[in-house]
């Protein structure tokens, strides 16, 4: 069983998105129950919800972010994940710092698009800068699902070696 774990700063609108559109994707193939998908914070304080406008957005496309409480990522967190999905390169950089035994295992989400750009976080921004980031979050895993997949079932992709443009 696959598991994905999508690592953002305070787990409240970037990551619970990224982790709800990807479980409708793969329940969309048929695929839903063979995956693990979670999502915590670098800086979470565990227990809140999603944010409202998080929680807001994503139910305009029919995922349902109300049952979810913010989780402070841990070391058995990330060694339990087959692949790790991390919105900055700043949480990649501090991630493969503090836990070089799964920095074989995290990428980038843009990575995914054979890109290089940070998600940029909604947090105490507009419905609009929310709806933004959702689009992202969606594009990124739409295209990026194959390779998502391959990597999280430990087959070694073709390489990650694309353009390296900002997204803006």
């Amino acid at each position: 069983m696959p598991s994905v774990v999508f690592i953002c700063t305070a787990n409240r609108c970037r990551s619970p998105m990224a982790a709800g559109i990807l479980s409708r994707l793969v329940a969309d193939r048929g695929d839903g129950a063979g995956w693990r998908i979670e999502s915590a914070g670098t800086w979470a304080e565990p227990g809140l919800p999603a944010t409202s406008l998080a929680r807001s957005v994503a139910r305009a496309h029919r995922i349902d972010l109300d049952g979810h409480r913010a989780r402070l990522l841990t070391a058995e967190m990330l060694r339990a994940a087959d692949l790790i999905l991390v919105m900055t390169r700043f949480h990649l950089e501090a991630l493969q710092a503090e836990f070089p035994d799964v920095a074989d295992r995290a990428y980038l989400m843009s990575q995914l698009i054979g890109q290089t750009f940070d998600i940029p976080d909604p947090v105490n921004g507009t419905v609009e800068d929310y709806q933004v980031c959702f689009d992202d979050l969606t594009h990124i895993l739409a295209q990026g699902f194959e390779r998502l997949t391959e990597l999280a079932r430990h087959v070694k992709p073709n390489s990650f070696e694309g353009p390296s443009t900002d997204h803006g």
